[in-house]
């Protein structure tokens, strides 16, 4: 089989039925981005979707070692340039690669992040503290995937604990944007979206508590898609929190290889439907437009002007794109957020310090998770109320959608930040307003329980990736990858390839 043909079954079949099935004549009579915005509609020479790579496997075409070796041959091209693996496991990808699980992804290769528990795998949860602590099982999301046939390679980068947008973490380094060098991939899942960006894996596990699937997926330049709480498998065993902020799901470049990762990590325990059938949006949709950030910190110029093409583009498409100014008091919010933000760190702080016998200091956790700790406590005694402010928040999240469908803002304040900005190591107050001006607008949905994604449709005059970000209420999912599809169809990115690249 040529590599004309396997491109051809990428993008043809069924994807221009469905495009077809749309009915809608503004799609087709869009004209053609130019500029540096300009998308290529093939992928480059040799990428493959995940599912692509999976069928292949199946029909004999290929066989998942050649693919894994393949895929590892992409990871030592790049990753020495921007630094995404913090734990490779290639040896035993090769083993695993021979003795397939069968199920979707049977014998595709991938990364997972580096907070996630996959047996026999270090997990450094991107801590000094935690070097050497090999995972004895999978963690329940990670099962899914197990079952579904994928194949890890190791572990993506992530910052200490998650706590923030960038992905820095003192014990592997920076992990730096494909795009710009000199930029950060933001966080958490930063190490995931950098490999995808680079063509390395078709797709890589992402995880989300605050935006950190949909931060790195604007700032690298791929599509992530935050599920609805409770919707997917959890991320680790043990007792919920009061309020349950991270999800995990996955950073792709193409929705399909998204939509059906979605379904192979489903809970199915009753509290939604199983995700049906998904074709682009036939439907014109009440999209409220909200380009301010909650709390009035400053947005970048070309931020801007992504987003107002973005609404442009909706309008094309038929759908009614609203000003729409969001009721809330956003400082107030960022500031309990923050202070239940602060408490997991210090929760993060006691774990390292009974893991490696030591007492919390900077010789074990990095400076921004100490900071956040002394956050918390001295306010401890606000948690209880706290609590009660954000779990009354999804109501009060839920109402903004009586008269529209889809929120539309910036993914973050800015493109990528340079290198060292937000650094874990930097002085504490600075990194925070740095932290609060970029990670600007993600932290309702994960408050919410709401379904969110960032799509990779804006491009900064110099060339860097701007997502732009679409939510919706809790169970949404279905309705945002019908939307999703008909952007990828009418506006593709999967053309758009990074200057370091594995192909």
């Amino acid at each position: 089989m040529t590599k004309l043909t396997r491109r051809g079954a990428l993008l043809g079949g069924a994807a221009i039925t469905t495009l077809a099935a749309c009915g809608q004549k503004t799609a087709t009579a869009l004209p053609p981005p130019t500029g540096p915005a300009a998308a290529k509609a093939l992928p480059p020479e040799g990428w493959e979707s995940g599912l692509t790579i999976a069928h292949r496997i199946a029909t004999g075409d290929t066989t998942s070692l050649e693919e894994v070796n393949a895929a590892i041959t992409r990871a030592e091209a790049v990753n020495g340039q921007i630094n995404a693996i913090a734990t490779d496991s290639f040896n035993q990808a090769r083993i695993d690669a021979g003795d397939l699980v069968p199920g979707p992804f049977s014998g595709v290769p991938t990364f997972i992040k580096d907070l996630m528990n996959w047996k026999g795998t270090q997990t450094l949860m991107g801590s000094r503290a935690f070097i050497g602590y090999i995972a004895q099982e999978d963690a329940p999301f990670a099962a899914a995937w197990r079952k579904a046939g994928v194949v890890s390679l190791g572990k993506s980068t992530t910052p200490e604990d998650g706590l923030t947008s960038t992905t820095e973490p003192l014990v592997t380094g920076p992990t730096r944007n494909p795009w710009d060098l000199s930029r950060n991939t933001g966080g958490s899942s930063g190490g995931a979206a950098a490999l995808v960006a680079a063509r390395v894996v078709p797709f890589a596990h992402a995880s989300d508590g605050g935006g950190s699937i949909r931060i790195p997926a604007s700032t690298c330049g791929v599509f992530g898609l935050k599920p609805s709480r409770g919707r997917l498998k959890a991320g680790r065993s043990g007792p919920t929190p009061p309020v349950d902020l991270s999800v995990n799901h996955a950073v792709t470049i193409s929705v399909q290889d998204s939509i059906e990762l979605f379904r192979v990590a489903e809970t199915n325990d009753g509290t939604y439907a199983p995700l049906g059938e998904i074709r682009a949006i036939r439907r014109p949709l009440k999209i409220g437009f909200a380009p301010d950030t909650i709390s009035g910190t400053h947005v970048a110029p070309e931020t801007l002007a992504a987003l107002e093409k973005t609404a442009q583009l909706c309008r094309d498409l038929g759908h009614d794109v609203r000003d729409f100014k969001v009721p809330l008091n956003g400082e107030e919010f960022t500031d309990k957020f923050l202070m239940y933000w602060s408490a997991g760190a210090a929760a993060f702080a006691q774990q390292a310090s009974e893991f490696t016998g030591k007492p919390i200091g900077p010789e074990i956790v990095e400076p921004w998770t100490l900071g956040l700790a002394a956050r918390f406590q001295s306010r401890q005694a606000e948690i209880p109320e706290i609590i009660k402010y954000l779990q009354d928040f999804e109501a009060a999240y839920d109402a903004w959608f009586e008269d529209m469908d889809i929120l539309l803002t910036p993914v973050t304040g800015s493109p990528a930040r340079p290198i060292g900005e937000q650094a874990p190591d930097g002085n504490f107050e600075d990194v925070m307003e740095s932290v609060l001006n970029f990670a600007a607008y993600t932290a309702p949905m994960n408050v919410a329980g709401a379904a969110s994604m960032s799509v990779p449709l804006g491009w900064s005059p110099s060339g860097l990736p701007i997502g732009s970000m679409f939510s919706g209420k809790r169970g949404d999912d279905g309705l945002l990858f019908e939307l999703a599809m008909q952007l990828e169809q009418v506006r593709p990115w999967i053309g758009k390839v990074p200057p370091v690249s594995a192909f």
